[in-house]
């Protein structure tokens, strides 16, 4: 039974697939369309959403000015993970990303677990996204002087929680979305609507096609960059003119420590670069295109963050952002210019409609491709003779998003996405490293080879040397030691055990390093939250047991 666990697909097989562009006599070809400038666009309309609009204000009041280190630090790990998916792009030009790449790698179970994990990211991601777009969207309609009833943009528990934490209080009812709603029998009629309605509408966009959502896509992007570029330029000409520059210092008033504490909350920001892998079967040329698209987006959304950060940072002092969901309009009303907040609230509802698309696009492919390989129903492979879309899946992606948008609370972590996301990243970066040699053509991208054998020993040295206090503490104190510093204490064996690899085999420097460094954000996510992502993953196998195992294309194949 293990050797069946860990049966693979071989990268000529998956090849051959793809040529023949058949599967159980139905077509199964997508529609070629996307190009560089295409993938660039999608991996930026991916990045650019609720995280510069949300949680970059979280990571600011950990981190002071400082935070912009973070967005370094985390480029520079997606950097790397960029790379080794460019690596495995170039060699299976087809869909399902991180999943695929496992496939061949790792084998099936494996396969499958990251399959589920990208099902939790897209899905919670794109349910957070879309909870987050309805609030914009309602501020824009309220500056509109439009306004619609509150028990119509807020979901149900959002609203309940609220009046219970009244009621225990003893403050005043009246006022509240939940004293006020209509009644269905016994029940509250409370309902997010623009949040269900705009997943309705990105859900038909990804439907009918990938050349009708390139070119939206495109343009929400064209339009956010503009808005941003105005935000910033004139963000930094306000900082001068006023001299508040002030604000930058200290630059890091809690130390590296408060940085790093907001790695969830950054990560979070730039979840998604990783989805324009899924779209491999659509690209024009996905050996040359594929790489250069995710690097492109990479460097663009970087930039766009570090700037924005300072300019936030610099406009007001980094304290006042404890609690802000809305960092960017909070800043602008608090220096009094709230027309600014309406360029703001355009920006975000373009941006986040760009992050649904782009996820709201990738999922159903993730989805194809198990389905493909007989770990899921057949129906998730089926494609539209029409549009070319996987239609059933991208059907029920809308269903699994939307729904949960019209009652649930926007409490879900970013920390679990991330946990999903990072998980991903560590098994295509190590995958990397068992990937057999071959001759590529000369416009194939090639992952640049760095011998790790005398670099990575010492990195892990010098990081043991400036952690040594926090090592000693966590080994003294083990019995007693959070979760936290016992994933620590495991980071350091992993990391130690990698640099004797590394120097034994002469690895590639690059897959190692966003090996470990994916390991390590991954260890600094609360451990409340592995937890859910353990129980997430447990139902998983429990499905794959059930079903996958059982109907594995791959039955009776050897690895």
């Amino acid at each position: 039974m293990s050797n069946a666990l860990f049966r693979k697909k071989s990268i000529d097989a998956i090849q051959k697939e793809y040529d023949r562009g058949q599967e159980d006599g139905q077509p199964m070809n997508l529609k070629k369309v996307l190009t560089v400038r295409d993938l660039t666009f999608m991996g930026v309309a991916a990045v650019i959403g609720a995280g510069i609009f949300s949680t970059i204000g979280k990571a600011a009041f950990e981190g002071g000015p400082g935070v912009i280190f973070l967005f370094l630090i985390t480029a520079v790990t997606c950097g790397f993970t960029a790379l080794c998916y460019a690596e495995f792009a170039s060699r299976v030009p087809v869909s399902g990303s991180a999943y695929t790449y496992s496939y061949v790698t790792f084998g099936e179970l494996i396969a499958w677990v990251i399959g589920w994990a990208l099902i939790l990211e897209y899905a919670i991601g794109n349910i957070v996204v879309a909870i987050s777009w309805s609030a914009y969207f309602n501020n824009l309609l309220i500056g509109m002087h439009i306004h619609l009833p509150d028990w119509l943009t807020i979901g149900y528990q959002t609203a309940k929680i609220k009046y219970d934490s009244a009621v225990a209080a003893g403050l005043p009812l009246g006022d509240l979305v939940y004293t006020n709603a209509p009644s269905v029998g016994p029940l509250k009629f409370i309902i997010n609507l623009p949040a269900f309605l705009i997943v309705v509408i990105i859900t038909i966009l990804a439907y009918i096609g990938i050349s009708e959502s390139k070119k939206s896509a495109n343009f929400m992007v064209g339009l956010k960059l503009v808005l941003l570029a105005f935000i910033v330029i004139f963000g930094f000409y306000l900082i001068i003119a006023d001299g508040t520059s002030d604000n930058w210092s200290p630059f890091l008033p809690n130390g590296m420590d408060g940085v790093l504490r907001g790695v969830s909350s950054v990560f979070f920001a730039y979840i998604g670069f990783d989805a324009i892998s899924t779209t491999a079967e659509e690209c024009k040329n996905p050996r040359r295109d594929m790489p250069k698209g995710m690097l492109y987006s990479l460097l663009i959304c970087t930039v766009i963050y570090i700037l924005v950060a300072l300019v936030i940072t610099g406009l007001v002092n980094y304290k006042e952002f404890e609690g802000v969901a809305d960092p960017l309009a909070y800043v602008f009303n608090k220096i009094n210019m709230p027309k600014v907040g309406l360029i703001i609230a355009v920006s975000a509802v373009a941006a986040s409609t760009s992050v649904l698309l782009v996820f709201q696009i990738g999922q159903p492919r993730i989805w194809m491709s198990m389905s493909r390989d007989g770990l899921l129903p057949k129906r998730f492979a089926q494609v539209s003779k029409r549009f070319k879309t996987p239609a059933f899946a991208t059907l029920i992606t809308g269903l699994l998003v939307g729904i949960p948008t019209l009652f649930i609370d926007d409490l879900l972590m970013t920390d679990l996405t991330s946990i999903g996301t990072l998980f991903a990243f560590v098994l295509v970066c190590s995958g990397v490293l068992v990937l057999p040699k071959v001759n590529k053509a000369r416009d194939q991208f090639k992952l640049p080879y760095i011998n790790a054998r005398y670099i990575v020993p010492v990195l892990v040295a010098v990081f043991i040397y400036f952690f040594k206090d926090r090592l000693s503490a966590a080994c003294a104190n083990l019995s007693t030691e959070s979760y936290e510093e016992i994933l620590f204490i495991l980071f350091i064996v992993v990391a130690i055990i990698a640099a004797v690899l590394s120097f034994i085999k002469g690895y590639s420097l690059i897959p190692v390093l966003g090996t470990l460094c994916c390991l390590y954000l991954m260890i600094t996510i609360p451990a409340k939250s592995w937890l859910v992502f353990f129980g997430w993953m447990a139902v998983g196998l429990i499905v794959y047991f059930i079903y996958g195992y059982r109907h594995s294309r791959l039955i009776g194949k050897k690895g």
